[in-house]
């Protein structure tokens, strides 16, 4: 569904992303395991057009995709950033209505609610409740949930698990699963070693810019290097 040939991304003379190749076959979730400042943050950005792509070319349903964050979502990708970059001061619901702007639809528009609700169901309850007022899983579940708005068939999601306790983040990863199960492409960047190889069908170590070829997830999770650098094991 996504193949990425040769992508890099500079910040100044610093290479963030050094001409990484990746694809993603549909139905699938791929994670990018590697520490903080690996490059992973950048890799998303740049397929969604956040920041320049300095080389390679991405294609997705074998047509380019071009670096323009409109057209990115007019072709179904959506991302999930870290932190979450919620409207603070607007409500659950206006939220989730934003995430859907660009359906003209109110019956779709509706129907993709209902799907955000039946995963997250505690969302239902705090539609007039402002954003910036839910905790830290909640706002990862409501920023989750304004991407589905969008209808996507690629999610890109940037370390949904951070500052979430273990069982939160195990509960979004978790959701994660169910929404490849139903069809979803996703492609998710983690520091959580752990929970990421759990859920993943494939997944691939990034360093320093530069991208290991992807492997299943759980041939990597029983490779002993990786056992060291990510999952605390001597």
């Amino acid at each position: 569904m996504l193949k990425i040939e040769k992508l890099s991304v500079h910040y100044g003379v610093i290479r963030a992303v050094d001409r990484v190749s990746l694809e993603l076959p549909r139905g699938t979730l791929t994670a990018l395991v590697g520490a903080n400042g690996a490059g992973k943050s950048s890799l998303l950005w740049a397929l969604v057009g956040g920041v320049p792509r300095s080389g390679g070319e991405v294609y997705l349903d074998d047509r380019p995709l071009p670096p323009s964050p409109h057209e990115v979502v007019r072709r179904g990708v959506a991302l999930v950033p870290e932190r979450r970059r919620l409207f603070g001061e607007l409500s659950v619901g206006e939220n989730l209505r934003m995430g859907g702007y660009l359906e003209p639809r109110e019956s779709v528009r509706r129907q993709r609610q209902e799907e955000v609700f039946s995963l997250f169901p505690g969302l239902a309850d705090r539609m007039k409740q402002q954003a910036g007022t839910l905790s830290g899983g909640e706002q990862q579940m409501l920023a989750i949930g304004r991407a589905l708005m969008g209808g996507p068939r690629l999610l890109l999601l940037d370390e949904p698990t951070l500052g979430l306790a273990p069982l939160l983040a195990e509960q979004v990863l978790l959701t994660l699963g169910t929404l490849r199960d139903r069809g979803m492409t996703l492609l998710l960047a983690e520091q959580n070693a752990v929970l990421a190889l759990e859920v993943a069908d494939r997944a691939a170590v990034m360093e320093t810019g530069r991208l290991e070829p992807s492997r299943p997830a759980r041939e990597l999770a029983r490779d002993p290097a990786i056992r060291r650098a990510y999952l605390g094991e001597e």
